[in-house]
Parts: C-alpha cells; structure tokens; sequence
C-alpha cells in the first residue's frame, strides 16, 4: 500500500468522478450536470430493526433490504466497517445488489484512529485499505476517518496520519474525510493540513461536536445527527427546506453563509460532489429525512423492487 502525498491536482469541473454521474432517468428534475446532480443522500447502514414496516415494506425478506433502500436512496454509509473487517466477497455482494449509479461510503476501522500516537495507524490503515473495499470499484465513495472527541489536535502527528492514507487501492481512486470531535481542530492550521492532503472534514449539526463548514477539496462530507423522533421525516419542512439549500450551494462550489466556518473566506468557486447523511439522532427517522430531502432535490426513485411475502 503506497502512502499518501500532498499536493496531487484537484478534480476539474469536467473531470468529476463517476460516481458524481447520476442518470436522468432517476430525476424528476435538475438534469444530469446540474448541481443538484451532483449531490447524493442516504443513511448509515441498512440494517436497523425499526425501519421494517417503516421505510421497508411489510414482507420484504430481510436479504433484499439492500436492494430496496438503494432504490430509494442515492448512497450508504457503511459503519460495520468501523467495528471490525469485513470480508471481500461482501464487498462485492453489496456491490452486485445496488444499481450501477449508487455509491458506499465506507467509516475506517476504529484502531486506525482510536490510538493515542496517530502516526503508528500504517499497519490498521493497510489492514482496512485491503480488507476488499475496491470491490465496491466504481461505487465506491469516500472513507471516513472518524476520531474520538478526546483526541486533540497535534499537528505534527496527525500530519504524519494523513502521509499514511493512499490515494489508490487496487486501480481504484481513494478519497478520504476527516471526522474531527475536539474543539481544537477548529483552526487554521488544521485546515491548511487537510487542504495540503485533499482530505474533506465531515459537517455536522450535532451540538455535541464541532462544527466547521470551511471546504479543504473538491467534494462535501456532511454527517446530519440532530434529527427528531416527534416529527414524522426528523427535520421540519423549514429544516429540510434549509438544507436542500445547503446542498445546492456547496455543489456551485460555495460555502453556505448561514453556517459556522473558522476562517471567513470563500474558496474558489467550482463544482463539488455532495454527501449527505442522516446518521444518527432518532435513527427510525433517517430513511424519511433522506427521501424527504432527496425530493426537494428533485429525485425520486423510479425502480422499484417487488416485494416479497414471508411464508
């Protein structure tokens, strides 16, 4: 596994990456090309007890919820990736059951980040980075680097982390996104790291954690954990509403005013994939936020999966 270097080109405007490409059958409205095209939303995993007779009908087999919520979703955060190592025929399982437009995000083994020197991750970097996950090939979207909230910002040794992340596995392109939960990351140093490394830093609106809205490349990593159990889609129409905005602002290469940034400035405008997920908060709610979201966007899913009856 080659270790990562600063410095490598940005994505152009006509260059994206494939899985920015969604075909426009899938869309009601915004046309492939649009920026509302180049934003994907989705959950974390898709195995979840109470979204059965909820998101997924009754009688679906639990084998085909992975089919069905790729046909209702744009993209998946994969979390049991952070928990232990998967197998490479699972990998390739989940990719065979997905349409060809959808896209896995994939959370990085916990004892990469989980350490206090961060620089001696190599070998549980290259243990995740070979577990299988180019399976995936095209699908594959960016890796999510999460780290606890009692880690603090060293820059000499989270430097010496990202140099350990690859750009590539097997012919397959790597993007990487930094879930950073102490308030010490909330600085210019920080940003001018993760810029020098094209590493996106995650959005989130939890109180619990910090927030930062300042882009470092050329995609958006957005992780939406406030949501509520008392409201049927688990943001209110306004909030919905806000974020769709949100979305569209940051695919035109922007970063929206309305939200927390550490250095007030805006970067050069040009096209940005967008990642959403509805991750945590009242979880029963993620599959409605993201479709109620997706709708605003101007998606709708178009092929549906029969459902088949239990014996």
């Amino acid at each position: 596994m080659a270790a990562r270097t600063a410095g490598k080109s940005a994505a152009t405007p006509d260059a994206l990456p494939a899985s920015a490409r969604q075909p426009a059958s899938r869309r009601k409205a915004g046309e492939s090309g649009t920026a509302d095209s180049l934003i994907r939303v989705g959950i974390g995993g898709w195995t979840y007890a109470p979204w059965r007779d909820n998101f997924y009908p009754a009688g679906l087999a639990q084998t085909r919820e992975l089919e069905y919520a790729s046909r209702h979703l744009t993209a998946i955060e994969i979390n049991s990736t952070y928990h232990g190592t998967q197998k490479r025929t699972s990998f390739a399982k989940w990719r065979d059951e997905t349409p060809d437009d959808f896209v896995f995000s994939v959370k990085a083994s916990r004892f990469a980040t989980n350490r206090r020197v961060l620089a001696e991750s190599g070998e549980s970097i290259a243990r995740f980075i070979d577990s299988g996950i180019a399976e995936l090939g095209p699908k594959l979207g960016p890796l999510v680097w999460q780290f606890a909230p009692t880690k603090p910002f060293d820059a000499e040794d989270f430097e010496a982390f990202l140099q350990l992340l690859p750009d590539s596995v097997e012919g397959v392109k790597l993007r990487h996104v930094l879930e950073v939960r102490h308030d010490s990351f909330m600085s210019p140093e920080y940003l001018k790291l993760a810029r020098k490394y094209k590493a996106a830093t995650v959005y989130t609106d939890s109180p619990k954690f910090p927030s930062m809205a300042d882009l470092t490349t050329d995609f958006v990593y957005a992780r939406l954990m406030d949501s509520s159990e008392k409201l049927a889609t688990g943001y209110g129409p306004k909030a919905l509403d806000a974020w769709a905005q949100h979305a569209r602002t940051w695919a035109a290469g922007k970063a929206p005013a309305e939200l927390e940034q550490v250095e007030d400035k805006q970067p050069v405008a040009k096209r940005r994939e967008v990642f959403i997920f509805f991750i945590n908060g009242a979880k029963e709610r993620a599959p409605a936020a993201a479709q109620a979201l997706l709708s605003r966007l101007g998606w709708e899913p178009q092929e549906q999966v029969p459902v088949k009856k239990r014996p």
